[in-house]
């Protein structure tokens, strides 16, 4: 049974919009049932804007922990450097009963995301992807859109959506433990955990009950993330 659920959120200079991530968090964690601790923590990752001062402000009923990184780390790392210090704030529980939710500061969670997430993990499974929405048309080209909606039905699978994303992404702590957490990637870290953790046998399924809002920026934070997809389907459509 979970007793305790954490939220992580890794940050760089998103000071415009990880006041309205965290509002929605914490929107998300106060629906979750009572008696679950519950906890989030800002990695505000080598910011130079007011990224951590925000973040803090932005705190309502759940308690909430501010990291300021000044050390180059790669995202993996900045990820595995939240989940620490979200599980201290939890009080360290027992990790089987601890699950851990990542998302993005340029991301909103929607009201029934940690619910969804619990539920999923209640069923027994350790891990669980959800989907992520784009906040606006990233191109006003409907070839580009319709590239966009391809990739999503190529990642379908008789499993379910077959999307992960760091955005949305929930893990069972124990789990998380066993493979090595995010580790040292620099992009990519959240495919690689997901493939990790099926080959060591964890139960995983694909969510679509637990959507999150995500910025459909062509210039993102990470080298080889949603921005830079989205960059290239937009740019293949340009004459």
């Amino acid at each position: 049974m979970i007793e305790a659920v954490g939220v992580v959120v890794p940050a760089r200079d998103e000071a415009s919009l990880v006041g309205a991530c965290v509002r929605a968090v914490d929107l998300a964690l106060r629906r979750l049932p009572a008696g679950i601790a519950r906890a989030v923590c800002v990695v505000a990752d080598r910011c130079g804007d007011a990224t951590a001062d925000v973040a803090r402000t932005a705190f309502g009923e759940v308690p909430g922990v501010v990291v300021v990184s000044r050390s180059a780390r790669t995202v993996g790392e900045v990820r595995d450097l939240g989940v620490a210090r979200v599980r201290a704030a939890l009080g360290s529980p027992a990790p089987s009963r601890t699950l851990l939710l990542s998302t993005d500061a340029d991301t909103r969670v929607t009201p029934g995301w940690a619910r969804a997430h619990l539920a999923r993990a209640r069923q027994g499974y350790h891990a669980v992807a959800g989907t992520a929405e784009l906040a606006e048309p990233f191109s006003a080209s409907s070839r580009a859109l319709a590239r966009y909606d391809h990739v999503l039905d190529r990642a379908r699978t008789e499993d379910g959506h077959g999307s992960v994303y760091g955005a949305n992404l929930g893990v069972r702590a124990d789990a998380f433990d066993v493979v090595g957490g995010f580790g040292p990637r620099a992009t990519g870290e959240d495919h690689d955990l997901w493939r990790r953790l099926g080959q060591a046998g964890f139960r995983r399924c694909y969510e679509s009950g637990a959507p999150v809002v995500t910025s459909a920026r062509l210039v993102g934070r990470a080298p080889d993330g949603l921005a830079a997809l989205l960059r290239g389907l937009a740019e293949d459509t340009v004459a």
